[in-house]
C-alpha cells in the first residue's frame, strides 16, 4: 500500500467523518495534492497519524504502519 492509497482509504470511510476522522479528513485531502517527496507530505502525515488514533477499521492497522513509514 502506497502512502496515497492508505489516506484514501481513510477518506473513503465516509461514515466515520463526523466521529473519529473528523479532523484527519481535511489533513487527508490536502495530503493528496501533496509531492509524497517533500517534507510537508512527511509532516502532513504526521498530523493525519495522530488524528486517526481512535479510528477503527480493518485496514487502519496497516494505514497506520504505511504512514508512520513516511
Amino acid at each position: 500500500m502506497t502512502p496515497k492509497e492508505a489516506i484514501q482509504t481513510i477518506l473513503d470511510d465516509k461514515e466515520k467523518y463526523t466521529t473519529t476522522l473528523n479532523y484527519a479528513v481535511e489533513y487527508c485531502r490536502v495530503a493528496l495534492m501533496m509531492d509524497e517527496s517533500s517534507h510537508a507530505f512527511k509532516i502532513q502525515c504526521a498530523y493525519i497519524l495522530e488524528n486517526i488514533r481512535y479510528w477503527r477499521h480493518p485496514k487502519a492497522k496497516e494505514v497506520r504502519a504505511t504512514l508512520k513509514k513516511v
